[in-house]
Formats: C-alpha cells, sequence, structure tokens
C-alpha cells in the first residue's frame, strides 16, 4: 500500500490529523495497535480555541458548557470568565468517536499494527507495511516512532547521580462520577499533594483529574479538599480510573527526513495548564501544511511558533507548582487578577 501519509496512532490528535490530511486532498493511512473507542487519562476540557479548529474539520462533540477557569487553595480563590466564546468539557470517548465517525466519512483507511521498524529513502518512508511519502508520530507521550527515528532525548542526571531528575515526574489519574455539574467552570484545587481538576462533562457527569507526584493517592486527595468531597458523596464512579505519565517528555527534534512528530510525541512539558488537545490540533493542522507544501522542514518552526506560549507558561507554572513557592500560585492570582486573566485568555485561544 502506497499513500501520500501515513499516520501512527489513532488517538485524537492522529485522528484529526488524519483528517486534515484528507481534507487537504491528501491520501492517508491510519495505522494503530489498539482496536475501537480509545479512552486515556485526560482532563477533558477543551478550551475555546479548540472548539473552531474542530468545527473546521467537520465535528462538534456533545458536551458541556465551560465559561471560564477557577482556582481554589484553601478559603482562598480566584476565578477568570473567559471571554467571547466557551469551551466546552466532552468525555474523551465521545470525543474519539466523532473524530473516528469523521474519518470514516472521509474513506480514511486504517491498518491494525504494531509498529516494530521505521524505514526511510529519499522520497518515502515504510512503516507496519504501508510505504507514504511522509509519516506523521501521532503516538503519544511514550512515542515508539519518536524512539526509533533517534529523536527522543534521554532525562537530564543529576549532577553526580545515576538516576534520571526527577524534579518535574508528574502523572494524572482521571475518574467520572454520576453527579450532576454544580458549576460551568473548570475547577482547579491546589492542595498539599496534589492538584485536583474537575470539568463538567455532561448534564449528568463530572470528571475529576489529579496531577501529583507518582504514588499518591487519588482518594486521599479528594478527602483534602472538603467541597469535593462533599459534592462527591455517594456519588456513583461511572469509569474506572485511568492513569498517565510521567508528563514531562523532550524530543531532540520534531522532524527526521520524513519523519514529523505531532502532538505529545513532539515533546510535552505538564497538563496543568488542560490545553494539550488544542495545542495537538494546532500541530496537526501545520504539519500537515508543510507536507502538502513539501516543505517538511518547516514544520520545526511552525512547531515553536505554535508551542511557544504553551512551553514558555507551563514551564514556569510547573517549576512554581514544583516548588517550594507552590503556594504562592493562587495569591499571586488573586492579587494581579487581571494578569492572571490574560495568562488564562492566551492559554485558552
Amino acid at each position: 500500500m502506497t499513500v501520500d501519509v501515513a499516520i501512527v496512532g489513532a488517538g485524537p490528535v492522529g485522528l484529526a490529523a488524519a483528517i486534515e490530511a484528507r481534507l487537504a486532498g491528501l491520501s492517508v493511512v491510519l495505522i494503530e495497535q489498539r482496536d475501537g473507542t480509545i479512552d486515556k487519562a485526560c482532563g477533558e476540557g477543551l478550551m475555546p480555541g479548540a472548539l473552531p479548529m474542530l468545527a473546521r474539520l467537520g465535528i462538534d462533540p456533545a458536551g458541556h458548557p465551560l465559561r471560564g477557569v477557577t482556582y481554589h487553595q484553601g478559603h482562598r480563590e480566584v476565578t477568570h470568565r473567559f471571554r467571547g466564546s466557551a469551551g466546552r468539557g466532552v468525555r474523551r470517548l465521545v470525543l474519539h468517536t466523532a473524530l473516528s465517525d469523521r474519518a470514516a466519512e472521509l474513506g480514511i483507511s486504517r491498518v491494525t499494527a504494531k509498529v516494530v521498524q521505521v524505514e526511510q529513502s529519499a522520497t518515502s518512508v515504510s512503516v507496519a507495511g504501508v510505504t507514504a511519502r511522509y509519516l506523521l508520530a501521532c503516538d503519544g507521550l511514550h512515542s515508539t516512532v519518536a524512539h526509533l527515528v533517534g529523536l527522543t532525548e534521554a532525562p537530564a542526571l543529576a549532577r553526580g547521580s545515576s538516576r534520571p531528575r526527577s524534579r518535574h515526574k508528574r502523572y494524572g489519574v482521571r475518574q467520572h462520577f454520576a453527579v450532576a455539574p454544580w458549576s460551568d467552570l473548570i475547577e482547579v484545587y491546589y492542595g498539599r499533594d496534589a492538584e485536583l481538576y474537575v470539568t463538567p462533562v455532561s448534564d449528568t457527569e463530572v470528571g475529576v483529574a489529579m496531577l501529583a507526584g507518582q504514588g499518591t493517592s487519588f482518594d486521599d486527595a479528594i478527602a483534602a479538599e472538603p467541597f469535593v468531597a462533599k459534592k462527591l458523596a455517594g456519588a456513583e464512579p461511572v469509569s474506572t480510573r485511568r492513569g498517565a505519565g510521567p508528563f514531562r517528555q523532550r524530543t531532540r527534534a520534531r522532524t527526521a527526513g520524513r519523519v514529523l512528530l505531532v502532538g505529545d510525541a513532539s515533546g510535552y512539558v505538564d497538563a496543568i495548564t488542560g490545553e494539550g488537545l488544542r495545542l495537538g490540533f494546532a500541530q496537526a493542522q501545520v504539519a500537515v501544511a508543510c507536507i502538502a507544501a513539501d516543505q517538511p522542514a518547516d514544520y520545526e518552526k511552525a512547531w515553536r511558533v505554535a508551542t511557544r506560549d504553551f512551553r514558555i507558561l507551563t514551564t514556569g507554572l510547573v517549576t512554581l507548582a514544583t516548588s517550594a513557592f507552590r503556594f504562592a500560585i493562587v495569591p499571586l492570582a488573586a492579587r494581579f487578577p487581571k494578569l492572571f486573566g490574560l495568562i488564562v485568555e492566551r492559554l485558552a485561544r
């Protein structure tokens, strides 16, 4: 089989990239080792900037309006309501189904296979029995393709230590509960050992995601936030708990010949800002534009432009969140609400 674009990874970003490529008139094959709808630990908040990206792909997933973000820490809180259009809380399974249906509607082919080798020539890439002019690696945080083409970067070692530096090793856990949302905001709770993100995803469900160091108890993190614990008391869990991480992933570059890394596979800082999907959709758009123009080398610069705000602001927030100044974040945001609002809007759009 020979096509214009092979895409490894059929999660939301891989599907979005496939749809982008098909709408650009390119022939596409999706390669994914898992069958059916793919779930993942995810905060599930689509920022306002993500919805127009999905709309131009012909997708409008059902969910719950998100009109802003509020941060809580003890008795302190600060809230910013989005200017203009709202975001949307969408179950990961709902989003994946909407993207999969659109891909099928456009006649995008699929191959069920595990990628174990990537071969390149001057004019093509071969992977899992597919030969393509270009390959987009959309296979997530621990990208097999990025490793196979030599783009993964080993973790930095602490001085005098044989172990990787663990300062930024943060993990996520997510579960849904059958309870009507009590807010139209993404609620963030800064606790002693973890951050909780509560996102309404329908009229009858909320998703709760925890960001913390490995081994932190999800139940203890909820119990440490009395308001959340009270709201969830007696609420039936309606999904299994899922984990993800560590989030901090680095890559040497975003291209290797005819292979382009897209989404989390291209390198990731942290889920603290909740804009991973918006960012992935933006990368898919610019990656397809570069290969449609037969200019894959342009992707590195386009990627840096598309991810610049995320990298700078998220790195700063994670540095604070994992330092002795962790508990200064909410007081500072409350003291400077205009600055807080500017940062939220910059990331949301």
